[in-house]
Parts: C-alpha cells; structure tokens; sequence
C-alpha cells in the first residue's frame, strides 16, 4: 500500500526534534561562504553587500601569541589583502571567540596614513541547529522525514510554518496546529543575516591607498593560559637532584594558532575588568636560559619576565601543549623535618595532662643559582618530586607549588608529613609571678624510628615581650614572637627539648 503524501488527514503526525539534526541540514544549507569574492551572488538580506570583502586564516602571512599567566593572551596576526579604494566592509575571519572587541587594534604596515577603520563589530551569534530554528520562528520551513515503499528508502516533504519553538516547535501544516510528530530533518532556504559560522569581526574601512596593503590587527582573548611545571628528582642519599621545567599552554579561546611565535610572560598583571588594554612593545635582544634548555629564552620585561620560544609551533583549539623549559642537573638539595607548634597547643582541651602530637613536616629546600645548574627566573608552578627505590624503580613522593622565583633565591617543597618521625609537646610548668608576668615551661618530645639521624627544626610561637630563661637546645629568635630549635635525633632515638620563658601582656 503506498504511503499518503501529506493529505489534511494527516498532518497531524509531522512535528520537528527540539534539536535539528545539523548534518541533516547542512545538505539543504546554501554555502555562504563559498568563495571570498562571491558577495555579488548573494542576496542583499542586510548579511553581505556587493562591496563586503573576506579575510581567513588563508590570507595570514605573520602570527604571534603572548600567553600572560592570568587567562589571557595578546594576539597580533598579519595578513596580506586585496582592497578596493574608497569605503567597504571587511569581514576579519578566523579570530579567537574569546576577543575583548574593546582591545582591538587594526592598522596597514603598508601605508598606515591611508587605511582607517570608520566603525567595526563583533559578531558572535554563531550559526547552529537550535539558533538556526529559532531565528525562523513566524516563517516557512520544509519539513522532510523517510520512509520505506518497495523495499526502497523514499523521503516527503512538507512546507509548514513555525509558529513558535519554546520547548519544542509549534507548527501550522495547512489548517492544522501541530506538536510532535516525527520529521527527521529540515530544509531551510537561506542562513539568516544575523548568524555567523565564526566568530567575525565586521570592519567599515576607508582605503585611499593601494589596492594591495598588509594589515596588522592585534586583540586580547581570553581563555588562553600558561603554567609552569617542575619535575624535582632526588637522589637516593638526598643531597642532589634533577629539575625539569616544563611549560603547559592551553587553548580554549575557539581557534586554532598556527605556526606562531609564542611568548609567555610571567608576573602578577594587573588588570582593569573589561577594558584592560595592552600594545605589543619592541623586544631588546634576550639572554639564553640554562645551558640544557635551548627552547625558551628569558629577558626581563619591565616588571615581569618574558620566555620567548625560539622556534615557531602550533596551538591547536582545545589542546593543552607542553615544551620544555629548562633543564637542571645536580642541584644541591636539603632535606628538612620541621614541627611547627601553633597556639592551641598551651592546653589539651580533649584529654587534659595528655601530650599533644604535632605532625613532622618533611621539605626539600634549593637554592635557584648558577652554580646548580639555575640561576634564571623561575616561572610559578606545581613541583612534583620524585625518588628511586631500592632497585631504582622511580616513585612519586609529594608535590607542592612554588611562587615565582627570581634568581639567587631559595625554593622550599612541601613533600608530606614523616611517618618515622614523632613529636609530642606539653606544658609542664605556669607560674604567675605578679602583675601580668608569667613563667611558663614546655617539653617537645622528638622520637625517630629511621636507620639514619635526622635535625628536627622546631618553631615555637611564643607570645607577649618575653625572654627565654633557659633550655636544653640553642635557640634563634627568628620573629618578636617565635623561637627557633634544631633539636637533632639519633637513628632509633630520642630527643627532648625542654625550654622554659618569662613573659610580659
């Protein structure tokens, strides 16, 4: 029995999907774009006038990225076009979704004088299904859906006008008022003016120059980022170690940068919300990093460090890269067990007269200098550490996050807290000795189970003007109200520091 075309009777079973199958529509979509001077062709819906001129990504002859570690990037991209004299519209394609329109800056390094930009646009309402579908909302579509007549696939038609499309399309098939139903897909007869395939900037532009100009435009985009990594490897006997600096750039701006001269500035930027602007500035000639590392070459840039990449690469949209930044190779190390004691400790509120326990924390302490095989400015990241076992396997130990670093200053890494060692304090003494003076005594108890002596440092808050009266380790007086002790333990030992102050509130 041969299938109904459509009789009144019927109409009632055709409805579209809240969400258009694109692939199903783009065979009935008219390529809009299909050649860079095919505006004459088109219809004057207020989208294109004959005199609209194209640029892409085809068009580029020069491309540099300057990634700033706070989630934004300077872009300046050189192309190479084709202009007509007099006043028209360029449509600058194939620019990162994420441009600030308030920071971008067009001029022609041809003949600067002669090329002005009298107003520009940003268009971002990008063409897909459901944007697609709404903008026809009161118009006619063709509703097209299969079905199977002699074993062979047959496809109907439709015209219908869509009412309205707020959680599901509304349609009007002849007489009919129809929701849900099963079309399959449908066919539009044109793109609306207002709906872009890409992010594009729409330029009115004034040529009395030549014909042929080379334009530079340059933009900040957000969603465009940098960060540092370390990968800190210690010997066995924790004296010396490896560091590898890698540099991780991740793009999410909505278009791809290719073969670009990438740069990367380190530093804490300040910035304005919204309207934050910046110009490229000319480079004096940079300084090479460490010996190992021929990637990046550092400079100082007013108050921030620049890290310019030597070779050209690309940055594809939604990748995360990594490149290498440096190499560092038998960096002295110091391994550190510190037990800070805080304020709460004068008292044991949940078992009273009981010791209270205090983690031990272990570090790795560096210096950032020439002589170890450093002595650059260090970027901010994450440093993750690693040491062999017994049969040299590599295991992970702990990781941390270090600041920017300059030069000839020490970098401290946060591993864990030390199983094998232990540290227990209490207050054993108060005496109040008159008017707001008090004598107070303290016992730390350091025990530690490793093969090996280890130093514990131990820092000691101590409050109002006070005065250490005696103890049984050297103290330092590091800050008006702290006191410092390197209490060493024997392998399988133990150690005591007991020390007793007079303060004054």
């Amino acid at each position: 029995m041969k299938t109904p075309r459509f009789p009144k009777s019927a109409a009632s079973r055709w409805v579209a999907a809240a969400a258009v199958a694109l692939a199903g529509a783009a065979a009935f979509v008219p390529d809009f774009h299909a050649g860079k001077n095919n505006a004459t062709q088109e219809k004057d819906s207020g989208r294109v006038v004959a005199t609209d001129q194209f640029t892409s990504l085809n068009d580029q002859t020069d491309l540099a990225v300057t990634v700033y570690n706070s989630n934004i990037a300077l872009v300046r991209d050189v192309r190479e076009l084709q202009f007509p004299r007099g006043n028209f519209r360029l449509k600058f394609m194939d620019i990162a979704a994420t441009v600030n329109p308030a920071t971008v800056h067009f001029r022609s390094l041809t003949e600067p004088d002669k090329v002005g930009v009298l107003e520009q646009n940003y268009e971002y309402d990008l063409l897909e299904p459901a944007k697609l579908l709404n903008k026809y909302v009161g118009k006619e579509v063709t509703l097209v859906r299969s079905y199977m007549e002699n074993g062979s696939t047959r496809h109907e038609e439709i015209k219908a006008t869509l009412l309205a499309n707020n959680n599901g399309p509304v349609w009007k098939i002849g007489n009919d008022i129809v929701t849900g139903g099963y079309s399959e897909s449908y066919r539009f007869p044109e793109v609306p003016a207002n709906l872009y395939e890409r992010p594009t900037l729409l330029m009115s532009l004034e040529n009395s120059g030549s014909t042929k100009q080379k334009i530079e435009s340059s933009y900040l985009a957000g969603n465009l980022s940098w960060n540092a990594d370390y990968v800190l490897t210690v010997g066995r006997d924790d004296k010396a170690a490896d560091l590898d600096g890698w540099v991780t750039v991740v793009n999410n701006s909505g278009t791809a940068f290719r073969n670009a001269r990438l740069q990367l500035v380190a530093g804490d930027l300040n910035r304005v919300p919204e309207t934050t602007r910046y110009r490229a500035a000319d480079m004096v000639a940079p300084a090479p990093m460490a010996k190992a590392a021929q990637q990046f070459q550092q400079e100082n840039f007013s108050e921030y460090h620049l890290y310019s990449l030597a070779r050209r690469t690309s940055v594809e949209d939604k990748e995360t890269k990594q490149i290498s930044l440096l190499e560092g190779t038998g960096v002295p190390v110091e391994k550190l067990f510190v037990v800070n004691g805080q304020n709460f400790y004068y008292h044991n509120s949940q078992n009273p007269g009981s010791p209270i326990k205090d983690p031990v924390m272990v570090f790795y302490k560096f210096k950032n200098e020439e002589k170890a095989g450093l002595g650059v400015p260090l970027p901010a990241g994450n440093v993750r550490v690693y040491q062999k076992d017994s049969k040299g396997g590599l295991l992970f130990i702990g990781e941390d996050h270090m600041d920017h670093t300059p030069k000839d200053e020490f970098i401290t890494v946060k591993i864990g807290n030390a199983f094998d060692v232990v540290s227990e304090r209490k207050q054993t003494d108060y005496k109040s000795l008159g008017s707001r003076v008090w004598e107070m005594e303290f016992e730390i108890t350091l025990r530690n189970h490793k093969d090996t002596l280890v130093t514990v440092q131990v820092n000691e808050p101590i409050g109002g003007d006070w005065e250490m009266l005696s103890s049984t380790y050297k103290s330092t007086k590091t800050a008006a109200f702290a006191a410092q002790f390197d209490v060493p333990v024997k392998a399988n030992g133990v150690s005591v520091l007991k020390y007793r102050i007079r303060a004054r509130w």
